[in-house]
């Protein structure tokens, strides 16, 4: 059995990790990662699209003039995007996040496996955890970077703007903003490196303490000594 110290520690990890499992399922499955407002011209009239959407679905709205709402609708971002080099990065990111989820499951076992017993293999203990933790806070992080990049190179919200409405040609210019969805994974990258932080301290703490028993008898007091 664990010493009370290791299943202390142990399990305060699994508490930071199952944690991180939970934030990323709220990631994949919530729909507010960015709002965009793109605002273009026409002969005839201004028009404002606003749109709100995830990774999977999102809404758009259209409003003319003066904010007057003509239309709204739901769309799903794949079927909008069609085949795009936008869609591929969303499936891209949809397959980063799933490897970040299974990454976050297998941290959480092995340190509920640590906190309840003394495994053999030395790949189950720290050693897997920073392994787990670390592609954990690897994977959310690239998906932190891919999301900005498709929009400002692949200008994703205008294409699903496009893929809602008939739009003017002339664009005059766009905002967005990150919603809640997006900026979990900076919460899911601090769950992470608070698993790390937690496991590395009890082990230090031992290695210290293993080195301290095995002082050679030269370096003990000399009143040790000649007893």
């Amino acid at each position: 059995m664990p010493s009370r110290k290791k299943t202390t520690m142990f399990a305060s990890a699994f508490f930071t990790c199952i944690c991180s499992f939970v934030m990323i399922c709220v990631v994949l499955a919530t729909q507010h990662w960015m709002s965009s407002q793109l605002r273009l011209s026409s002969t005839e009239s201004n028009v404002t699209i606003s749109l709100t959407y995830g990774l999977f679905s999102g809404t758009c709205e259209q409003f003319v003039h003066v904010g007057i709402q003509v239309s709204e609708s739901t769309f799903q971002v794949a079927d909008t995007l069609k085949s795009t080099p936008a869609k591929h990065i969303i499936i891209a990111i949809i397959v980063i996040l799933v490897l970040s989820l299974l990454s976050s499951l297998l941290s959480s076992g092995f340190t509920f496996t640590n906190a309840v017993s003394n495994p053999y293999q030395t790949f189950l203990g720290p050693i897997g955890v920073y392994t787990w933790n670390s592609l954990c806070g690897a994977f959310t992080f690239l998906a932190m970077i891919l999301l900005p990049m498709n929009i400002e190179v692949h200008s994703l919200s205008t294409e699903l703007a496009h893929g809602c409405f008939p739009l003017p040609e002339t664009h005059i210019n766009s905002s967005h903003s990150y919603g809640y969805s997006y900026w979990i994974m900076l919460l899911i990258i601090l769950l992470n490196i608070a698993s790390i932080l937690i496991i590395y301290s009890y082990d230090h703490a031992r290695y210290s303490k293993k080195k301290e028993q095995e002082r050679p008898i030269e370096n003990a007091p000399k009143d040790v000594i000649l007893f």
